[in-house]
């Protein structure tokens, strides 16, 4: 695998380079980012798979079993045993659904909401607890690169 070079400010590099390296960059950051994040995550008890997988349920609205494992990208067998676990812990909940009588959908239970929204505040602490040391103008440029990461992602 070839190296990528970092880009530096008033290097000219192709576009081709350019995009290389900041990928790599970015890449380098945000696997730091989230084991950064991570910690705040054991502090809630559940596994990340089962952070993942309450997450969709929260934030996403509740979802069969086929669309949850699609989503979490794992097998149905793998999903069913993480949604069993959910459910006995009491943050989940299994029910009809309204449109297919035949289809159960799998939602996030009020403690589930909480503890995910719980998680999501502690995160949140913990990136601004990071970012208040930066400048006004550094916080202007992280602002607008998590913009467009976030219109690129919706792509």
């Amino acid at each position: 695998m070839p190296k990528v070079q970092k880009v530096k400010p008033g290097r000219k590099l192709g576009a081709a380079s350019r995009s290389g390296a900041v990928a790599d960059q970015l890449h380098s950051a945000a696997i730091h980012l989230l084991r950064h994040l991570r910690e705040e995550d054991l502090a809630l008890g559940l596994g990340p798979l089962q952070l993942s997988a309450l997450s969709v349920l929260v934030f996403g609205g509740p979802q069969t079993i086929g669309a949850l494992a699609r989503k979490e990208q794992v097998a149905a067998p793998t999903i069913s045993r993480l949604v069993d676990a959910l459910v006995d812990a009491g943050l989940a909940q299994r029910k009809p659904s309204r449109e297919d009588g035949r289809s159960i959908l799998v939602a996030a239970s009020a403690a589930g909401t909480r503890l995910m929204q719980s998680g999501r505040a502690r995160r949140v602490a913990r990136l601004q607890a990071l970012l208040a040391g930066l400048s006004t103008e550094e916080l202007q440029t992280i602002a607008a690169a998590s913009d467009l990461l976030a219109q690129l992602l919706r792509r």
